[in-house]
């Protein structure tokens, strides 16, 4: 019990220390050009050209094979997206918008008589429990909160992003 009580009293100190730094960083780096994710590996570069400026390992859906297809198969979608939004007061401490669904993602959904989904983000972990699992989301890409807020600074709206196997 006693180590229980210590592990919370921990947590509580860490959230007390992270929430008087701000959670919005400053970049003026190399422009990011372009957002590369591959499922399979778990891995999101994020590109000025063909130069990596830098590599996270990624969670993913709770279902993280194959393409997402239609809401709640808890999938993350594969394709050519862009970054089109930002919320900085995600539940899940910041995110970037991807704008999926496409006009490809529509029409396979409506063909299997579904809708497709949407609200498909990068985002952090938010709830300091969620580092517990790998694949958790309903179809985003997570990083840990830190990332975040290095990838909120570095990538802007309209970057492309390719979301492979």
């Amino acid at each position: 019990m006693r180590l229980l009580l210590r592990l919370l009293l921990i947590i509580a100190a860490l959230s007390v220390l992270t929430g008087c730094s701000s959670k919005f960083k400053r970049y003026d780096g190399p422009e990011v050009t372009h957002v590369t994710v591959f499922k399979k590996a778990r891995r999101m570069y994020l590109l000025s050209g063909n130069r990596v400026l830098k590599s996270y390992h990624i969670g993913l859906g709770f279902a993280p094979t194959g393409d997402k297809k239609i809401e709640g198969d808890g999938r993350t979608p594969e394709g050519r997206y862009t970054i089109d939004r930002r919320n900085p007061d995600s539940e899940f401490h910041l995110s970037i918008g991807i704008d999926y669904p496409n006009e490809r993602d529509i029409a396979e959904a409506k063909a299997l008589g579904k809708e497709p989904g949407g609200d498909i983000f990068i985002h952090g972990r938010g709830n300091p429990t969620q580092f517990l699992l790998s694949d958790w989301t309903w179809g985003c890409i997570a990083v840990t909160n830190n990332e975040i807020e290095e990838i909120y600074a570095m990538v802007r709206d309209g970057t492309p992003i390719t979301i492979h196997r």
